[in-house]
């Protein structure tokens, strides 16, 4: 199975003023699996978005999701699995508000977790999402002939 990594970079790129070099991607597509970095107010480009707003950090998230969903050959649809993380309780409820609108009718499982921080201290939340591209439409089964009765 090749793996298709999406958006290659270097974290001492993103990180400046850190002695940190991993090289990453933003998702990696494996058959008919797909991984995404955790999104967060962050946009695709390093611009932090909503500032002490953790809604509209999270509709930041979904954005970055929806385009690297699309990028992986993927879509909202096909997540399974989501984990939220966030770094004060009280955001809860407005994070899981704009999730769910970018979800609705999806129904993936999903974990939530408040943490202490997150890697810059403007970010509020993060997502965490993994996908699975369902397998294209076999052709129609033919119909099964019937059984003659014998009489």
């Amino acid at each position: 199975m090749v793996h298709t990594r999406i958006r290659k970079f270097n974290t001492r790129n993103v990180w400046k003023g850190q002695d940190i070099d991993n090289d990453l991607c933003m998702a990696v597509r494996a058959g008919n699996m797909v991984f995404v970095r955790g999104q967060t107010g962050m946009d695709l480009k390093g611009k932090i978005h909503g500032i002490n707003d953790p809604a509209a950090q999270t509709e930041n998230a979904m954005r970055c999701l929806k385009t690297l969903l699309e990028e992986a050959g993927s879509k909202l649809e096909d997540v399974c699995k989501i984990v939220i993380y966030v770094t004060d309780r009280a955001y809860r409820e407005a994070v899981y508000r704009v999730v769910g609108k970018w979800l609705k009718g999806v129904y993936p499982v999903s974990t939530g977790i408040i943490v202490q921080g997150l890697a810059r201290p403007e970010l509020l939340m993060e997502i965490d999402v993994f996908a699975v591209i369902p397998e294209q439409q076999a052709a129609p089964a033919k119909p099964a002939k019937k059984a003659r009765r014998k009489s």
